[in-house]
């Protein structure tokens, strides 16, 4: 049986949650990033998008 491939994304944190709601670091954590200039690499779902809209001003994210 092949393993399929899962659609990814590349998200790294870009911006300081200094000054930051506390929803919008909370959701930075959610995603794993909690230092700048971290990486992670995440599955590409519904709820990661609407998380990464959320901090789009917070992140850079490329396709993998």
């Amino acid at each position: 049986m092949a393993a399929s491939k899962k659609a990814t994304v590349r998200v790294t944190q870009t911006g300081s949650p200094i000054g930051r709601p506390a929803d919008q670091r909370a959701t930075l954590v959610g995603l794993g990033l909690n230092k700048m200039h971290r990486t992670r690499e995440l599955e590409d779902t519904p709820a990661v998008r609407g998380m990464i809209a959320k901090v789009k001003h917070l992140v850079r994210v490329d396709e993998a």
